[in-house]
């Protein structure tokens, strides 16, 4: 790769004004930082804003910042003003995506005029990292703030490799289907070669929403789209972990250790840190902490509660509202427990330093960690990494991210305040074996895989992906290979084309019966079969019937229900492929028929030779469940019956053995050399075809997929653009 270009909503440096008008730069020692500082032997260049807006800089200012940046930080400021910031950041993001993916629905607005700044302040974020992407760069884009920047940056650089990685949860899709604009979502974040999540259950989330949304379907997690593939997979963060695990031996942190003991000697501590916001469930624990109280008056003097609340987004109301509520509750909570030699709980509204914040860790006998609903929650994570005494106890809420890895915590209900209060009960008379024992399970744990190997992981399966996609594009029927084939075509004195019809010749349709041809379809059909030196076979499902009604008037040769009927491009009689019977239809029909009844959105076509299952307009989940269901129950029942169970798009189809698509085409093949054969088709039917046909054939597969066949297109538009270059309407060759 040429570089590697990471796009956050904040950079790793922070700009600061100070009252005389100089600028300062204080680089980030946050874990994002210092995970992707570890990444070698790449050129990193960081995309984001600086924290000042537009509006507070002057002319000089601004020009200073841009070039100390780019120059001593390798960094690229995205310039915002101050209205932006308030629309942008303080509106869409934090009113609408951050309660909504939260699960916090009543707090979520949606105000039109903040979606378009989400959707502008994306764009600005694409130009900047343009002017400095190239095609070779892999770009890594972080968090719900850019979620429409990968997409964005695919259409204007498709050559580049972009990952994008979620820092906080993806909802369920009952909750994602409340946003008015979750389709612009998903197809922003569709951009990305590689999307990455702290854990399977937002992984899950996700893809079941790309189903429902966008329509599309996924194999072990990769998502084919157009002419390219999607890979999802889950990358849970970590820490630096021998940071915090050494953390004890400087100076400053060994001194704050020894004052802390002796503040609080002879006192149990139960610790919770938490930035200031509604989704920490910050209140549930104070209320937990007075359930303990008041069920085990004899704790009274023998432990105290630290809560550490960090400044954020004061300036939101429900951010204020919910300070007062925490002030008021504290001081309830003291007033009514409270004594002249012991406050029950000790509140510090301000943010704590690395050395404060590791002495704490090192005292506390119980760290408190019970999120209503939170991405990861790294703080668990480096209580643990500090307690080298292996005496660490963490009470940790089921809706953390962390609560995947750290298994060995007491696990709780973040709203089961009465469950927190005996969990904390029983964390406090824990035994010290017990506590070594999961701790260190959850070391060695956070040891392997830290914020270091979290990132190059990412980039790692980032860097796979880019692989993947240069070997899909060269198979995609590039200018070159288009005109190769458009070449060998118009050198040909013998040549053939198979073309397939639902899928490749016309989209999907909710039932079979609205995917009748169009008059551009039929004029196009015309040309190729008119031109000299053609033969031309329709290959499909479709029962001779509709073929016949649909082309019967062109001099085309044709195949229905996949390979069971044939008709010559010469003549107007129809062939049978193979048996005909179809006792079997008496017992799979009513099996199917009570999959209909079962699966709303179903239903069953008969054909001459066929029964195909449709659930292309059922809920996705329930069908992926039914269709396995139905395959199974159809597989041990075709045993005793000369039939074959075949799985295409949406659809499951039961029909004579022996009736194939390849079988069917080579009858055209065998009767001479051709010069040219191509070949279309978009699903599993359609492999047979191909595998038939001699490896000089141009054969092209409609979708990203697996295949037998050399080249693909994305969709049927694609295939007909394709087929119109073959003989455009001026000239019949």
């Amino acid at each position: 790769m040429s570089k590697i270009v990471l796009v956050s909503n904040r950079l790793s440096t922070s700009v600061n004004v100070t009252p005389d008008g100089s600028v300062s730069f204080n680089r980030s020692v946050g874990g994002l930082a210092t995970g992707l500082s570890s990444l070698s032997g790449s050129t990193m260049v960081w995309v984001g804003w600086s924290g000042l807006t537009a509006d507070q800089l002057t002319e000089a200012q601004q020009t200073l910042v841009n070039h100390t940046l780019r120059d001593e930080y390798s960094s690229i400021g995205v310039d915002l003003n101050s209205e932006e910031i308030e629309s942008f950041y303080f509106g869409f993001c934090n009113k609408v995506i951050w309660p909504l993916f939260h699960y916090f629905l009543t707090y979520a607005e949606h105000d039109v005029s903040l979606w378009d700044s989400y959707v502008s302040v994306n764009r600005k974020f694409a130009e900047r990292v343009l002017e400095i992407a190239e095609p070779g760069d892999l770009i890594w884009v972080h968090d719900y703030q850019l979620m429409l920047l990968p997409s964005m940056l695919k259409a204007r650089l498709p050559e580049a490799t972009v990952g994008f990685f979620l820092h906080i949860p993806f909802p369920s899709y009952e909750i994602f289907r409340l946003l008015p604009w979750r389709e612009q979502i998903l197809d922003g974040l569709l951009g990305s070669d590689l999307v990455g999540f702290h854990t399977y259950d937002y992984a899950r989330h996700f893809l079941s929403s790309v189903r429902r949304v966008n329509g599309l379907d996924h194999r072990l997690g990769t998502i084919r789209r157009d002419n390219r593939m999607i890979k999802v997979d889950v990358f849970p963060m970590g820490i630096d972990y021998e940071k915090y695990a050494h953390a004890a031996e400087d100076s400053l942190v060994r001194g704050e250790i020894e004052r802390l003991k002796s503040e609080f000697a002879g006192t149990k501590v139960i610790l919770s840190v938490d930035r200031l916001d509604y989704s920490k469930g910050i209140p549930q624990r104070i209320t937990a902490f007075k359930v303990l109280l008041t069920r085990f008056p004899e704790l009274a003097g023998a432990v105290s509660m630290v809560v550490i609340v960090s400044p954020s987004r004061t300036k939101v109301p429900m951010y204020a509202e919910l300070k007062r509520e925490l002030d008021e509750m504290v001081s309830s909570v003291n007033g009514e427990f409270g004594r002249i030699d012991w406050t029950p709980i000790r509140y510090f509204f301000r943010t704590f330093d690395f050395s404060e914040l590791t002495a704490l860790y090192a005292r506390a006998d119980l760290l408190l960690v019970t999120p209503l609903r939170d991405g990861m929650n790294l703080v668990a994570k480096e209580y643990i990494a500090t307690r080298t005494d292996m005496k660490a106890v963490v009470v940790l809420s089921e809706t953390a991210g962390a609560a995947r890895e750290l298994g060995e915590a007491i696990i709780v209900n973040a709203t089961n305040t009465d469950q927190i209060a005996d969990a904390i009960r029983i964390g406090l008379e824990m035994g010290d074996e017990e506590k070594r024992e999961g701790n260190r399970a959850m070391q060695e744990r956070l040891r392997r895989y830290d914020i270091h190997r979290w990132a190059s992981d990412f980039v790692e399966k980032l860097t796979i992906a880019a692989q993947d996609q240069h070997g899909l594009r060269a198979l995609s029927v590039s200018a070159d290979i288009r005109s190769e084939m458009i070449s060998a075509y118009r050198r040909a004195t013998d040549r053939l084309i198979l073309l397939d019809y639902d899928g490749t010749l016309v989209p999907f349709a909710d039932r079979p019966s609205k995917a009748a041809p169009d008059s551009e379809l039929i004029q196009l059909l015309s040309r190729l079969q008119a031109a000299h030196h053609s033969t031309m076979v329709i290959v499909s499902g479709r029962s001779r019937q509709e073929l016949e009604h649909w082309f019967g008037g062109l001099a085309i040769g044709l195949v229905s229900d996949h390979g069971a009927w044939f008709r010559e491009t010469d003549s107007r009689e129809w062939h049978l492929l193979g048996t005909d019977r179809n006792d079997w239809k008496e017992t799979i029909g009513p099996i199917m028929e009570r999959y209909v009844d079962r699966t709303p959105g179903t239903f069953v076509e008969e054909k001459e030779f066929s029964l195909a299952w449709h659930y292309r307009r059922a809920e996705p989940e329930l069908a992926s469940v039914r269709v396995a269901e139905l395959k199974d129950a159809l597989l041990s029942l075709t045993a005793n019956f000369d039939v074959s169970v075949l799985e295409g798009k949406r659809v499951l189809e039961v029909k004579n053995s022996g009736i194939d698509k390849g079988s069917a085409v080579r009858r055209w093949v065998s009767v001479k050399e051709r010069q040219f054969i191509l070949s279309v088709g978009d699903d599993w039917t359609d492999e047979d075809m191909f595998a038939a046909l001699p490896e000089t054939a141009y054969t092209i597969k409609v979708g990203v997929d697996y295949s037998n066949a050399r080249y693909f297109l994305e969709s049927p538009l694609e295939v007909r653009n394709f087929l119109a270059e073959l003989v455009p309407a001026d000239a019949t060759r």
